[in-house]
């Protein structure tokens, strides 16, 4: 990104927002679907991380790349909805309780950017991604599903390259074990 651009953000320029989100939308998008698998759901969060964007784009810093930090408020945003969703799945469990209603959870399996010849195993790796410590899943997913490399990994969650590298080898043995799991039972 040019210091132009970020110039024109930190202006308030709509020709500089609408760049910004030509170029970068498909990626944000793609990063909350990892965390989120729902294409709404991603869509939402997209449009929240680009507004969380132009509401403190006078808070970037200019040494930092504006790649990282889209990555990372998509990453924390996403995180913070599954959060807040756990929260809410709980509360209604403690609920079925005491009522008639059973609780249950939509799914979807869908990434349009993702073509897999087989869902039902694709499915599976990301219920398996679930299992995993948030540090992990969130690794993992930048790295293997939006193919970053273990430096911007590491850049957007404030971590070294050797601790990332950890938490990916970690995040392997971890869905290697789920999956075994799964495929034994069957």
């Amino acid at each position: 990104m040019s210091d132009s651009l970020i110039e024109g953000l930190k202006a308030g320029e709509e020709k500089a927002f609408r760049q910004l989100v030509e170029n970068w939308q498909d990626r944000v998008y793609n990063t909350c679907w990892g965390f989120l698998r729902n294409d709404e759901d991603a869509e939402d969060m997209a449009q929240e991380v680009f507004m969380e964007v132009y509401r403190s784009v006078g808070k970037f810093e200019a040494q930092a790349q504006i790649g990282t930090w889209l990555y990372r408020i998509a990453v924390n945003k996403s995180l913070e909805l599954i959060r807040s969703r756990k929260r809410k799945k709980r509360f209604a469990f403690l609920l079925s309780f005491s009522s008639d209603t059973p609780f249950t959870e939509p799914h979807s399996t869908d990434h349009p950017g993702v073509i897999l010849e087989n869902r039902e195993r694709a499915g599976l790796l990301f219920q398996a991604m679930e299992k995993l410590p948030e540090s992990q899943r969130t690794a993992f997913t930048l790295h293997k599903v939006e193919g970053l490399s273990y430096v911007e990994v590491g850049e957007i969650m404030h971590q070294s390259v050797s601790s990332v590298e950890s938490l990916m080898v970690r995040a392997k043995k971890n869905l290697q074990k789920y999956l075994a799991d799964y495929y034994q039972k069957k």
